[in-house]
């Protein structure tokens, strides 16, 4: 049986491409790019080199890119860097929103256990929240603003741009998860205007284990790690030269193919809702009306359980999920649609598709049998 993976907003399939540069670095080249001897300079010049990759795909300077272990370290340093840059934790106030992934949602409770703190902007049924709601909470003591620029579970992408003058004027550092957009839509920090902006590689056909922080010129960070003087200070430890390597080749390689890859997968999505919706009773798109990344399908099957749908799909031969990787295993709803305001059952009986480089129209066709076949036998059970 062939599977067909539509789990591309946990992890995506590694680029060959990608692979084939990673393997020179991979059990054959020697090499800290710290020394300096000619191995050492040789590893030195590959990072240089993935460096401007990883920076041109977001618009930044290469000596804005900071190299990390992937999106929830690069996340942590963000958070936790500027709070720390800005003196005691117990006189500083952050705000973030109710949809965050874990990997910020932490951080700042960390802030909040601490004696700073912490307040959560609402979101509408449609998962986006209003600039003005984050405005409102703004106060003499506020750091930091870290919101999500698309989401993991809905796809919905925020309007950050809105944001960046004001809280500038304020003297507001603004801070973007955008492990789930970078790569899948256009980004680029400075129409953003964003001091910080967080991205990985594994969501954009590269390796796992390597991600980045982008830090604007200027922006007082101070390291959550401590150690040697790699990355400038703010992240000590030998490079991964190969993951690293790779990372600049899946993000070179996400740039050249971005506006084909962006129309063929909002083809394959827009396929896939139609015919679930078309042949699946109630059935509800979640984030439907929102401006959405094109690869993410959010969808709840009124009465059934995600979680043991996802379990009968991936026996069918589909690999979906409920939500986000990282916090599927807890066996809690979505706290993405619990924040969109639907009832514990309705999140509960959500599941998410996402769509990646390699799926094909076929494959969509027969995933849509799948479902349409383990959504019939699951209700036909229940009743």
């Amino acid at each position: 049986m062939d599977l067909i993976y539509l789990d591309h907003n946990a992890t995506t399939v590694l680029d060959p491409a990608v692979r084939e540069e990673m393997l020179a670095w991979i059990g054959g080249r020697p090499g800290n790019a710290s020394s300096l001897h000619s191995f050492g300079q040789e590893a030195r010049r590959a990072i240089d080199r993935a460096r401007l990759r990883v920076a041109r795909l977001v618009g930044a300077q290469p000596e804005e890119i900071v190299f990390t272990s992937g999106g929830t370290e690069a996340n942590n340093l963000a958070i936790l860097g500027a709070v720390a840059a800005a003196g005691a934790r117990d006189r500083v106030h952050v705000v973030t929103s109710a949809i965050e992934h874990q990997a910020v949602l932490n951080p700042c409770l960390q802030i909040r256990k601490s004696g700073g703190s912490l307040d959560l902007v609402p979101v509408d049924r449609d998962g986006i929240w209003d600039p003005s709601a984050v405005f409102a909470l703004l106060r003499d003591e506020t750091r930091l603003v870290s919101v999500m620029l698309a989401n993991n579970d809905v796809g919905t992408v925020q309007p950050v741009a809105a944001l960046s003058a004001r809280l500038r004027e304020r003297g507001v550092l603004l801070h973007t998860d955008a492990v789930q957009a970078v790569g899948k839509i256009e980004v680029d920090v400075n129409r953003l205007g964003v001091d910080l902006l967080s991205f990985s590689a594994h969501k954009m056909h590269g390796p796992q284990g390597i991600g980045a922080l982008y830090v604007r010129r200027g922006t007082a960070l101070a390291p959550i790690l401590f150690g040697g003087h790699q990355e400038r200070g703010l992240r000590p430890g030998t490079e991964n030269v190969a993951a690293i390597v790779g990372f600049g080749k899946a993000c070179e390689l996400a740039g050249e193919r971005l506006a084909a890859d962006a129309a063929r997968l909002l083809a394959l999505r827009t396929r896939f809702e139609n015919a679930i919706r078309d042949r699946v009773p109630d059935v509800v798109v979640n984030g439907r009306d929102a401006p959405r990344l094109p690869n993410t399908a959010n969808l709840s099957f009124g009465g059934l359980d995600g979680e043991a749908l996802v379990i009968h799909l991936d026996l069918l031969g589909v690999a979906a999920s409920t939500g986000a990787a990282c916090a599927s295993a807890n066996g809690e709803p979505s706290h993405v649609l619990l924040a969109m305001g639907r009832t514990a059952a309705e999140a509960r009986s959500a599941v998410r598709f996402s769509f990646g480089r390699d799926n094909r129209e076929e494959e969509v066709d027969r995933a849509v049998e799948i479902v349409v076949r383990a959504v019939q036998r699951m209700r036909e059970g229940r009743s």
